[in-house]
């Protein structure tokens, strides 16, 4: 498995507090695999995909070393990893984890007594049946225009479909301005969604930038009966890493 690596050669697995949606503030662990699918210009994870000698802009206008950035591990190496927190909440964030479904079901099967995954996914990726039987809650985060990519490359409606008939997943969308809201209505009206199932969240690597967007939105989200996501990790630890 292809996960994220930390600049002490260890790989991105830390206990810390759910940050965004629908578990905010639950006590969590986090695997961060790396690969992605998409260049987000906002991405705050671009180590996980903005490789060196690669075409895609970032705001931050840095390349990575995919050598440097990734640790390869079996899944049987990554589940004392997990076990030994004794936490009963596993995220699986990225990157794209979905990209690596198959050896994901291979680390899962060695954690049985797992009572809880959340799976954050960019919405482009059809979850297997043999995932969507393990006790998973998808946090689906379809990116909008401001992201800074094309809709046929940052929107998959037969994966959208899938997900929105799921009970168990929720819509999560990252908001820059007031002009993001047309785009997030019509894709709540082409998938059918109930307002109390999308959680809409400023974008922000800084306290600042999430309290000058946390206000207007905040508003947005009570008129409209949208659920208001703060990014709870980033109000506590800044943009640190792993936390």
């Amino acid at each position: 498995m292809k996960i994220s690596r930390l600049a002490n050669g260890s790989p991105e697995i830390f206990h810390t507090l759910q940050g965004e949606g629908p578990s905010l503030g639950a006590p969590a662990l986090f695997l961060r695999l790396s690969l992605c699918n998409l260049h987000c210009h906002w991405c705050d994870t671009p180590y996980t995909w903005n490789w060196e000698k690669t075409p895609w802009q970032h705001q931050d206008g840095i390349k990575f070393s995919k050598a440097d950035q990734i640790i390869e591990l079996t899944p049987a190496e990554i589940a004392p990893l997990i076990s030994r927190h004794h936490c009963d909440r596993l995220v699986l964030t990225g990157g794209e984890p979905l990209l690596q479904q198959e050896e994901l079901l291979e680390l899962l099967k060695l954690l049985p007594d797992l009572p809880f995954i959340e799976v954050e996914t960019n919405g482009t990726q059809i979850p297997g049946d043999d995932f969507l039987a393990l006790p998973t809650q998808f946090n689906v985060s379809p990116k909008l225009s401001n992201s800074g990519m094309s809709g046929s490359l940052r929107l998959n409606f037969e994966a959208l479909n899938h997900f929105a008939v799921l009970p168990t997943a929720f819509f999560k969308f990252v908001v820059c301005d007031q002009n993001d809201l047309k785009e997030v209505e019509a894709l709540q009206e082409k998938l059918n969604l109930p307002p109390n199932r999308i959680f809409l969240m400023p974008e922000g690597r800084d306290p600042q930038t999430l309290q000058t967007r946390s206000l207007w939105l905040a508003d947005i989200c009570r008129d409209q009966g949208y659920r208001f996501s703060p990014r709870l990790h980033v109000l506590l630890w800044g943009n640190e890493r792993a936390k």
